[in-house]
């Protein structure tokens, strides 16, 4: 807390969550505990052990060590609300621990048409093999959201903006609208992260985190995270060590590390890109962009709302009929790298194809079909990373050009 118990503003909370001393002693950061075997003082001791399970307690490796105790008590201080966190080997990993706290056999999960592909492969594959029934619905549709609803409804996920196509929904509303039918509100978090987006405190129950991307900022670990209030994080708790979660000391240490510079870097790449997008914008090689930063983007009075901040991510789709126009712009692109993920220092450019990834809503939507967009559109994928903008925004306008003389 700030002077007078008024709460820190989050590039505050950042610097100094996870750093009391009882995980750092007299250093700025908290050792690397690297162990698997937890010793005992006597019998007694051991035997107290095993009535006890929580952070700050020795027992045996896979329960921690004050490395990833202080990493959890950090993202727990910057989600407003939580009890305490889970951390896990991957977001995906987050995923899977998230849904199978709250999720048993002959349920049925509400799962959000525009999820991160990952989340709908965990519907449609790992849990439909429990016995746990998917239904997906469209975000932006609340009433049929709502009859979708039945005694065996017990959870809904939620992901805002959606993955590749960038939707905003009303997560409050949604949320509310869970918790009247007595069903669990998880939702994706990772685009705003908690310090643009306090989802615990929009109404959801879980909010999870891919920390591989700005937590952890520089593209060289692998993590996850579930955070909530007390009774779901016993949950989600006592599911992680069922399934025998363990996340690496060392990885724990940089994801800490990455946290202190994550507000920094979330405000100059959201920065960044909002002067990328609106250049986009006004290009002929552009039909369409898709980030709710920008103003008249559909969900920008949502984001204005419930969002205090966003992130270098986004896309957009060309007007070029040409069917390699995706490969053109892409590999011609000197300052993006083509991967996966995002988040990090660097900028990446991906091609994406939304159609493949959706059951209930329609790919293009009627915006975006109205001014021309098919189906078949070429739409890319970008995130901005730390460059300059007007290298990032020279790039592109160069790789535009190599796509008009094709």
């Amino acid at each position: 807390m700030a002077q007078d118990d008024k709460p820190a503003k989050p590039a505050t909370r950042v610097v100094e969550a996870g750093r009391g001393p009882k995980w750092t002693g007299r250093v700025v950061n908290p050792p690397v505990w690297r162990a698997s075997t937890h010793l005992y003082a006597n019998e007694a001791e051991r035997k107290a052990a095993l009535k006890s399970n929580q952070d700050g307690e020795f027992f045996y490796g896979r329960r921690g060590a004050p490395t990833q105790w202080a990493l959890a008590e950090a993202l727990t201080e910057i989600e407003p609300g939580a009890h305490g966190t889970v951390i896990y080997p991957s977001g995906v990993s987050a995923i899977a621990g998230a849904l199978l706290s709250v999720l048993k056999p002959g349920d049925v999960l509400l799962i959000t048409d525009n999820a991160y592909d990952p989340s709908r492969a965990m519907a449609t594959g790992l849990l439909k093999r429990l016995g746990v029934e998917s239904r997906f619905f469209d975000p932006l549709d609340i009433t049929a959201y709502e009859a979708l609803f039945c005694d065996r409804t017990k959870a809904v996920w939620l992901e805002s903006p959606g993955s590749l196509t960038m939707e905003v929904c009303d997560v409050p509303a949604l949320a509310a609208i869970a918790r009247d039918k007595s069903a669990v509100s998880l939702i994706d978090n990772t685009w705003a992260s908690s310090l643009g987006f306090p989802a615990l405190e929009r109404g959801c129950d879980i909010s999870v985190m891919s920390l591989s991307k700005h937590v952890g900022g520089h593209s060289d670990l692998m993590m996850g995270s579930a955070s909530a209030g007390e009774r779901y994080y016993r949950a989600l708790r006592r599911t992680g060590q069922q399934l025998g979660n363990v996340v690496s000391p060392d990885d724990a240490a940089l994801a800490a590390r990455g946290l202190r510079t994550m507000k920094l870097r979330l405000d100059q790449s959201s920065s960044s890109a909002l002067q990328i997008v609106e250049w986009l914008d006004a290009q002929p090689q552009v039909s369409a962009v898709m980030c709710p930063m920008l103003p008249g983007d559909l969900g920008h009075d949502l984001w204005r709302r419930d969002f205090t901040g966003g992130c270098g991510l986004f896309s957009f789709v060309l007007s070029s009929e040409n069917p390699d126009a995706q490969a053109i712009v892409v590999d011609n692109l000197h300052h993006f790298g083509i991967g996966y993920s995002w988040g990090g220092f660097e900028s990446l450019a991906l091609p994406i194809f939304p159609g493949q990834y959706r059951d209930v809503m329609p790919w293009p939507p009627k915006n975006l079909a109205a001014i021309g967009v098919t189906g078949s559109s070429s739409a890319i994928r970008l995130s901005i990373g730390l460059e300059d903008p007007q290298d990032l925004i020279a790039d592109l306008a160069q790789a535009f050009e190599k796509l008009d003389q094709t």
